[in-house]
């Protein structure tokens, strides 16, 4: 059984989805929790009432991540060490998804998508690991990348991008941070249930297309990313360093799917 207890976390986007999986199982497992969002977001007080009922204490903090860099990494990293000074997990969930196609993508949407999904994660683990290295802490660094980080997904050029740049991010902070005794790992979920993929709720063609591309045939609930997420920042993982571990029920693995017969 993971045991996070004396440990403290900070899970950005984490409102719902990914994020809401990983912040209720750090939880479980005795994490005390800064769970973050929009702080009157019925959705987010959810969260945090979830993670309370665990009997460890939660905070709920605000921030745009997608605006200006500098600023909103330094007032994030402010209202989570103001709610919760021990941090020594820090969770770079918070990202976005929808976009247009290629060729109508904009300057400004592909950057606001960089700057959400890669810059804002690669600065709060800065602003966290100096913290960390004056303290001498030994803090744990968890980034939510994606599928789509190794495979192509149509019309999600920008994210695509990102996600691809997340990957490489965790294996070079690893080799900046580990002699510094913090951990770095991510995550690469494949196709799993959260508000950004309830089309699949309507288009049921596409959720058993969606399943024939899944060895093991499941479309499952973003719960299943959370006790990995927990188990990578515990002391069971203590030599995982600058992994990416794909949660995909196996969709990463093969070049394409046996069809029906």
């Amino acid at each position: 059984m993971i045991d996070l207890s004396g440990h403290a976390a900070l899970v950005t986007g984490s409102s719902q989805g990914v994020g809401q999986a990983i912040a209720e199982s750090l939880a479980a497992a005795g994490a005390n929790v800064v769970v973050h969002g929009a702080v009157n977001d019925d959705a987010l007080n959810t969260v945090l009432e979830n993670c309370r009922s665990k009997d460890v204490q939660a905070e709920a903090i605000d921030g745009d991540l997608a605006g200006e860099t500098e600023s909103c990494v330094e007032s994030v990293f402010s209202k989570a060490i103001a709610a919760m000074p021990g941090i020594d997990i820090l969770i770079n969930n918070a990202g976005t998804f929808r976009e247009p196609a290629f060729l109508e993508m904009t300057p400004a949407i592909f950057e606001r998508t960089l700057r959400l999904n890669v810059a804002a994660g690669f600065f709060l683990t800065q602003a966290f690991s100096k913290k960390w290295i004056d303290e001498k802490t030994e803090g744990r660094v968890l980034f939510t990348g994606s599928i789509n980080g190794m495979l192509a997904e149509p019309d999600h050029s920008a994210y695509d991008t990102s996600k691809g740049a997340v990957a490489m991010m965790v294996k070079t902070l690893c080799v900046a941070l580990a002699p510094k005794k913090i951990r770095v790992n991510g995550i690469a979920p494949g196709l799993v249930r959260t508000p950004l993929t309830n089309v699949l709720d309507s288009d049921p063609a596409l959720l058993e297309w969606m399943k024939i591309h899944t060895p093991n045939g499941q479309v499952p609930d973003a719960e299943v990313c959370g006790d990995t997420a927990a188990f990578l920042v515990s002391d069971a993982a203590k030599h995982i360093h600058g992994q990416m571990i794909f949660i995909d029920g196996g969709m990463s693995v093969w070049q394409q799917p046996d069809l029906p017969q």
